[in-house]
């Protein structure tokens, strides 16, 4: 039976609080672990990183090159089926089209007092791809977070991936090399991270480190973050529907599954106007459960974690689903574009019936590499931009500067930064003092 929560009553508050805040996933305390990973290899360099890989992943790598024989990338890529790498190609080239679309544009102005601004933007030049390995294929994660870098133009893209007794997926492979990945080492866990943020013999520090992994990768990519650049501490998958009674309640129930398999501590919910409709999608669910292959976990994470919300009106859903903020939201409404206004806080919007979540995990174009945890209250999903840095650029002539130079000079004074005012009033008659 799913959870229900009526947000007609006079205790929503209380009760949808207390569902926001509840914990999902095991509370694991590995921030000494990985602290003690990443020590090892800024000390130890390569040799730890290929000790640590014989020990978890039983592959044995050359600390010189910090690779295996037991793992060719190029050779697995051919191994790929026909059919899959045409669908990894077409998925590449929509992702492609639509992250080009995000290219921002340098500009420059002169403003009032004729002083020059603006800014200009350039890529990073080096990124570390994260990829799950082992038997798990994700090509699309390989795709999502290659694909933008590689349009943004960043110079030298870094792929790891855990290859557990040798083993990697094919069709990871392939999307590596269509992607662009310049360097591939088959490396997973903290000490990927900490070799890619602090370099280790041939895998030479990178900027900026994108991509999922378990709770010791997001752990390691925390504890790096400032030495290089990270996407984001992704948290359990998540999604959230609101229907109503134009919503056809089996596809809205696989829609629900397509998060709940992902894993034990992800999230789906939906928010519906009309209860016989969310009656019918709970019925849906229960039956669909028993056809999936993945059922312990969908079950585990739609008993846990899951919940149908209903909502007096559509207006009130537009605010619950504000304030849960979700990775995924789907509006499976008679007029999605009547309610998207009103939508402000979600990591991907899907609009209508007939744009499952799924389509954006894949194909659709768009990035699925987004906020979670509410996090889409402050942040984005990855984007082109990502991937490149801007710098503001200004130019003051001897008119713009004598228009400036007063306050400026007001201001350093009060801040007690006597250099600052100097630095200013050097340039111009109008004084200016140590004090």
């Amino acid at each position: 039976m799913a959870r229900w929560i009526d947000a007609t009553h006079s205790d929503f508050q209380t009760v949808f609080a207390a569902f926001l805040d509840e914990p999902r996933g095991e509370v694991e305390d590995v921030a000494t672990t990985v602290r003690d990973v990443i020590a090892d290899v800024r000390k130890h360099g390569a040799a730890a990183v290929a000790r640590y890989t014989a020990k978890f992943d039983r592959v044995t790598l050359d600390p010189e090159t910090l690779q295996s024989e037991a793992v060719d990338l190029d050779a697995l890529a051919k191994e790929c089926p026909g059919a899959l790498k045409d669908a990894i190609d077409f998925a590449a080239e929509r992702i492609a089209a639509y992250h080009e679309k995000q290219r921002p544009a340098d500009h420059v102005f002169k403003d009032a007092t004729g002083i020059e601004l603006g800014w200009k933007w350039s890529s990073l030049d080096s990124v570390g791809v994260y990829v799950p390995g082992g038997l798990a294929s994700y090509p699309s994660s390989v795709l999502m977070n290659t694909v933008p870098a590689k349009i943004a133009g960043v110079g030298r893209i870094v792929m790891t991936a855990p290859a557990p007794d040798g083993k990697l997926s094919p069709a990871v492979a392939y999307a590596a090399r269509q992607a662009g990945v310049d360097e591939f080492y088959p490396v997973g866990g903290a000490q990927a991270v900490a070799a890619l943020a602090y370099g280790a013999g041939p895998l030479k520090a990178v900027d900026k480190i994108v991509g999922p992994g378990n709770a010791y990768v997001a752990e390691a990519k925390r504890q790096v973050f400032g030495t290089v650049g990270i996407d984001t501490i992704a948290g359990p998958s998540e999604i959230l529907v609101v229907a109503d009674d134009s919503a056809n309640p089996d596809w809205v129930a696989a829609d629900l599954l397509s998060q709940s398999e992902h894993d034990t501590s992800s999230q789906s919910i939906l928010i519906t106007v009309d209860q016989a409709v969310g009656r019918a999608v709970e019925e849906a669910v229960e039956k669909q459960l028993k056809t999936l292959s993945t059922e312990e976990r969908a079950q585990q994470a739609w008993t846990n974690h899951g919940a149908i919300i209903l909502a007096g009106s559509l207006d009130q859903a537009a605010d619950i689903a504000n304030e849960i903020a979700a990775e995924h939201l789907e509006l499976a409404i008679h007029d999605p574009d009547l309610l998207l206004p009103q939508i402000r806080h979600a990591g991907a919007v899907f609009l209508g019936h007939h744009t499952p979540e799924a389509l954006g995990d894949y194909v659709t174009g768009s990035n699925h590499v987004l906020p979670t945890s509410r996090a889409a209250r402050f942040s984005s999903g990855l984007g082109l931009q990502d991937f490149m840095k801007r710098m503001s650029i200004q130019r003051a002539s001897v008119d713009g500067f004598n228009a400036l130079a007063p306050a400026a000079l007001k201001l350093a004074e009060a801040e007690g930064l006597p250099a600052h005012a100097r630095s200013v009033s050097i340039r111009s008659n109008s004084g200016g003092h140590d004090g």
